[in-house]
């Protein structure tokens, strides 16, 4: 059975860009352009990883991974947290996210870090 990922972020190219990566890593995709109900969009599409951007419609990136890390159904599901933002790097070091990628990343680097968080 293929493992899972969910793709949350509010540009529809960077999600189909995205989407096509994990694809070829052998993933079914599950995506979503808004972080509104998090929670109940995690508990329906039982994703094995997230991928999350940090601005987006909803709680937004850091509230949802507190959010998901502070539910004992969800905290064990590697999140790779993106975005572009200028103070990326002191906000995502102290978020609970898994990993934190800056856009704009590397194909390489994506699937690297999508396969390690797999264990694959």
């Amino acid at each position: 059975m293929a493992k899972r990922i969910l793709i949350l972020d509010d540009d529809k190219d960077i999600l189909y860009f995205c989407s096509i990566i994990s694809e070829e890593l052998g993933l079914e995709v599950e995506t979503s352009n808004t972080t509104e109900d998090i929670v109940s969009q995690v508990q329906a599409k039982s994703p094995d990883i997230i991928l999350l951007d940090n601005w987006m419609p909803g709680p937004g990136g850091l509230k949802s991974i507190a959010l998901l890390k502070g539910d004992v159904r969800f905290k064990h599901i590697p999140i790779i947290f993106f975005s572009a933002n200028n103070d990326f790097d002191k906000i995502a070091q102290n978020s609970q996210a898994d990993v934190y990628l800056k856009k704009p990343f590397d194909v390489t680097e994506l699937e690297q870090v999508i396969l390690k968080q797999l264990n694959l």
